[in-house]
């Protein structure tokens, strides 16, 4: 599981170094896709292959669907960390990120995610307050 908050930097070579926690379940490999808010999601290999399990259930007469799975995979690409812990993050992913030098690595159970450091903070900045106010019932999940 992928939790905490990290701050590595981005080389000149559009590399990253994972943080320490995470090197374990990634070793083995990992895809980075195009991620939601303008962020890049990271997935071991086997949770890449969950996810994607789970979209091919999905409807193809579902457009939704379709153009989902379209962003999402056409993005996405399989990496192998080298022995430092290094992982190259491709230029198609650090352009749609916003990726410059300053990252911000945060843990979000199933996966990790990149994000510009300004744009994360930006990002909570605003979903801090909302946080605070989100109803019980509102959570997925929640069982009482």
């Amino acid at each position: 599981m992928f939790l905490g908050t990290h701050s590595p930097r981005l080389d000149e070579k559009g590399r990253i170094i994972l943080p320490a926690k995470f090197r374990e379940e990634l070793a083995g490999g990992l895809v980075l896709t195009k991620g939601q808010e303008n962020c890049i999601y990271v997935f071991s290999a086997r949770e890449f292959e969950k996810v994607h399990a789970d979209m091919v259930g999905a409807p193809m007469q579902n457009r939704q669907a379709r153009d989902y799975n379209r962003v999402f995979l056409s993005g996405a690409s399989d990496e192998v960390p080298d022995k430092q812990g290094r992982v190259t993050i491709p230029a198609t992913l650090r352009s749609y990120a916003g990726l410059d030098r300053e990252l911000v690595v945060i843990g979000a159970g199933n996966r990790a995610e990149i994000w510009n450091a300004q744009s994360w903070e930006t990002y909570l900045q605003e979903q801090e307050k909302a946080f605070s106010e989100i109803d019980e019932d509102a959570v997925p999940g929640n069982t009482k």
